[in-house]
Order: C-alpha cells, then sequence, then structure tokens
C-alpha cells in the first residue's frame, strides 16, 4: 500500500524534522521578545493605528482574534486581526507582528502584484491538495499513468503557491521594519535587533513550508515514476 511506503519517511521524515525546529524558533523568538517592552509603550494595536494614520489607509479595521500567532490581515474584509496577547501587549514583538501583518495590508491597498498572484492561486491551491493525491492513487490503482502524473502537476500547485507566498512575507516583513523606524514606533539598537529576530523566524517557516511541499511532490513523481518503470 501506498500509504506505508518506507520512502514516504525518506522524503518527509527531513521535513518534518525542519517544520518542528521552525516552528520552535518562532515560539522560541516570540516567547523572548513578548517580555521586552518598547520604549515607546505602544501596544500592538495602537501601533497598528499609528501606522493605520501614517499610511492613509483608512479602510482597515482591527478587530480580535482568538488564539495565539493567528493574527493576519484578510483582504477580502480589510481587517487586521490581532490575538490578545499581540493586541494588548507593549512589547517588542507585538508590534513586529502588527507591523507585519499591516505590511499586507499595504500591499492590498498597492495593488502588489504577488499577493495578487497568491490569492488567484487559492481555488486551485483547495482543489489540488484534495484532489491531487485522489489521482494520483486512481492512476496507479487503474494504471493509467497520464491520470498518474496529471495528479502531480494537480498537487505541485500547493509548491507554486508555496513559493508565491515568500515574496509577500519577506516584502510585508520589510516594510514592517521600515516603518516601525520611521514612526519611531521602536527606537535603539536592541529594538531593532528583536524586531530583526521575530520577522527573520517567521519567515523561516515559509521557507520550511516550501521545502515540504517541495519534498511531497518528489515524493509522488518518484512514486509515479517507480511505477511506471
Amino acid at each position: 500500500m501506498f500509504f506505508f511506503d518506507p520512502n514516504y519517511l525518506i522524503y518527509m521524515v527531513p521535513a518534518f524534522i525542519l517544520m518542528a525546529l521552525t516552528s520552535w524558533y518562532v515560539r522560541s523568538s516570540y516567547s523572548k521578545w513578548s517580555r521586552v517592552p518598547t520604549a515607546s509603550g505602544l501596544t500592538g494595536t495602537q501601533a497598528a493605528q499609528r501606522l493605520i494614520s501614517a499610511g492613509g489607509l483608512y479602510g482597515v479595521r482591527i478587530q480580535g482574534i482568538g488564539g495565539q500567532l493567528t493574527d493576519n490581515y484578510d483582504p477580502r474584509t480589510k481587517v487586521l486581526n490581532l490575538s490578545q496577547g499581540v493586541a494588548d501587549s507593549a512589547s517588542v514583538a507585538s508590534v513586529a507582528i502588527a507591523a507585519h501583518e499591516l505590511g499586507h495590508a499595504m500591499q492590498d491597498a498597492q495593488d502588489y502584484f504577488p499577493l495578487r498572484f497568491r490569492a488567484a492561486l487559492v481555488p486551485a491551491v483547495n482543489i489540488g491538495s484534495t484532489l491531487g493525491w485522489i489521482m494520483i492513487l486512481a492512476g496507479l490503482f487503474i494504471h493509467i499513468m497520464q491520470l498518474a502524473w496529471l495528479g502531480v502537476f494537480v498537487f505541485a500547485i500547493g509548491a507554486v503557491f508555496s513559493l508565491a507566498t515568500l515574496p509577500v512575507e519577506l516584502d510585508a516583513s520589510a516594510r514592517a521594519k521600515r516603518l516601525l523606524v520611521e514612526s519611531g514606533i521602536i527606537m535603539g539598537e536592541q529594538e531593532r535587533q528583536g524586531v530583526n529576530t521575530v520577522l527573520n523566524a517567521a519567515a523561516l517557516t515559509y521557507v520550511a513550508a516550501l521545502l515540504t511541499a517541495i519534498l511531497q511532490v518528489l515524493y509522488y513523481a518518484n512514486l509515479v515514476g517507480g511505477r511506471r518503470r
């Protein structure tokens, strides 16, 4: 059975380890810098409000969301969702995360092409993540290799989405770092170091997600190619 193929572990165990390490690093960085207060005394919400005013993003609303590190910007509703730990805390980590998500709001307002491209991929990714492996299994089961290879192609859209996500996230972080300094929300070398650490750690999760997606595609391609031989 394909589900118990030992080759799957060869491909995916390194990916699982990488994802676990990056997740630990993100939470460790967040935990450390969430205990370091900003000299400005602004909370994540207050920092976001200042940046919204400075950027003229008056259509963007801020609201709370449950969980930890669940912060996001929704371009459909123009809502900046901040978790309680970010919204109510005047820490270096909080303003870094709030500014990063506001960076996405600025991308949205400026019609940033990578953001639009990633959004356009979402429907295909939602379908491909389920339909792809079904097509692969069906093709292998009924010995129609063209169907199996088509499934690999459909599943690979997820890797394209992960690749498209990288420039969007890196640009949002770059905007956040610049805006926090220019607005005076963070001051001093220690605070800049903290912002860089938190946002760089978050960026690594997207790199890990891309590598994981690539390894999954390579596994399926190897599976189909091996059956063909």
